[in-house]
């Protein structure tokens, strides 16, 4: 059986997402799938975080004669097993971890206590000092 390494597409209109598999040549585009190997999202801001490969997969196939198509190709050869834009993908995830990790409390915060009002335990203040003994 003929191996081929590319792209299956999944999204809505206007809004792609591929996964990089492993299929039988004769497959059709979605059709059957022997494995997953990766996903590419080109809808992602940072264009070197947009790939996410399987090394190890990716090597094991290539071993057995899977040929990639021309897009996974060059794919491979940036963000393969020893891609030459690895430490950039590296960089660029961070950067998009970072704006996630900002975002999120912030949203988190705003959810929890509604703008202008604080809870009662805050306004809340003990009438009477302790008792000392």
């Amino acid at each position: 059986m003929a191996v081929r390494i590319r792209m299956k597409k999944l999204g809505r209109k206007h809004r792609p997402f591929y996964r990089i598999c492993a299929m039988d040549i004769r497959a059709p585009r979605n059709g059957r799938v022997l494995e997953e190997l990766g996903t590419y999202d080109p809808m992602v801001p940072e264009t070197d975080a947009r790939a996410l490969l399987k090394a190890d997969r990716i090597r094991h196939w290539l071993g057995k004669g899977a040929l990639p198509s021309d897009k996974v190709g060059v794919l491979i050869k940036k963000y393969g097993p020893e891609g030459t834009h690895l430490e950039e993908q590296r960089l660029a995830l961070a950067r998009l971890a970072q704006g996630r990790r900002r975002a999120i409390p912030r949203q988190a915060s705003e959810a929890a206590e509604p703008a202008g009002e604080s809870s009662p335990a805050d306004s809340a203040e003990p009438t009477e000092p302790p008792a000392e003994a």
